[in-house]
């Protein structure tokens, strides 16, 4: 079997599925490497994704991939000095601005848990608001992650995502089922978000 492809089955079957409060902080049990995330979830923040075709682990569902740092630029500019640990606690923590998977679950789970996309600070910014915070909460209740390291994680990232069923992931995933309802439901939250005045607390 090829090195990626053992990689794609670690994910799979992994050895630890880390909860929120476990890769947050300081004593996050996440390395600060490069390397691929791979997210797992108690519920499906949509009755449209298809459940039997999700990857199965321990109850918990694969609906997500990530990198960290992105591939290095072509351009000659500098490669990100990112890594696992500070994405995936971006992602936990974080806003919708600076993390497509908070934008994505944020609008799917927009009328389960109250919450909205708005314009804030200058208006050119768009996250949830107030409500990130009970995205984080949900995400506490539901969210689990696992990871592995590796040097060039975009490689594997492209065989999960052709190779997985990932119903959140929407680069290189053009062809899966779910892509055109998630794409149209942050295309109509962010519509909204700019009809609506700029959010002040």
């Amino acid at each position: 079997m090829p090195i990626v492809d053992k990689d794609v089955e670690r994910l799979k079957n992994p050895e630890v599925l880390a909860p929120r409060r476990q890769v947050i902080g300081r004593t996050s049990v996440v390395p600060p490497e490069p390397g691929v995330y791979a997210w797992y979830f108690k519920e499906l923040p949509s009755k449209l994704i298809v459940r039997q075709d999700c990857w199965q682990q321990d109850n918990k569902w694969l609906l997500y991939t990530g990198i960290s740092p992105s591939k290095p630029p072509e351009n000659g500019k500098p490669p990100s000095s990112q890594n696992i640990r500070k994405r995936i606690a971006y992602h936990m923590r974080g806003n919708a601005y600076g993390s497509t998977l908070r934008l994505s679950l944020g609008c799917l789970l927009a009328d389960t848990i109250g919450i909205q996309l708005r314009r804030v600070g200058g208006g050119n910014r768009l996250t949830f608001a107030d409500g990130e915070a009970l995205l984080s909460d949900w995400l506490d209740e539901n969210a689990f992650v696992t990871w592995i390291t590796h040097p060039q994680p975009w490689r594997v990232e492209t065989k999960a995502i052709s190779s997985l069923y990932l119903p959140l992931n929407l680069d290189q995933n053009s062809s899966h089922p779910f892509h055109q309802q998630l794409s149209e439901a942050r295309k109509s939250a962010k519509t909204l978000a700019t009809r609506l005045p700029v959010f002040s607390s």
